[in-house]
């Protein structure tokens, strides 16, 4: 029953750790947002390819992320 408690522990502290994995894509994800908006306001007319550009960065950012939440929910349900 010790085991037990305690193998349920290290996999909800490595499911834990798996998920700081998606602290970089938040971050970037703000980072990469601020970027095009700042471009916007300098160039308004080229707005609408900074936002398809944009669009597209967050969308490989968030993989990553989504990818971090994955291992994370491996690890609870799966080991």
């Amino acid at each position: 029953m010790e085991n037990e408690s305690l193998e349920i522990g290290l996999k909800a502290i490595g499911a834990g750790l798996a998920m700081i994995g998606s602290l970089g894509p938040g971050l970037g994800i703000g980072l990469l947002v601020q970027g095009a908006l700042e471009a916007i306001g300098r160039n308004p007319d080229a707005a609408g390819q900074i936002q398809t550009n944009m669009i597209l960065g967050i969308a490989f950012a968030e993989a990553v992320a989504i990818y971090a939440l994955v291992v994370g929910l491996i690890i609870l349900f799966v080991l």
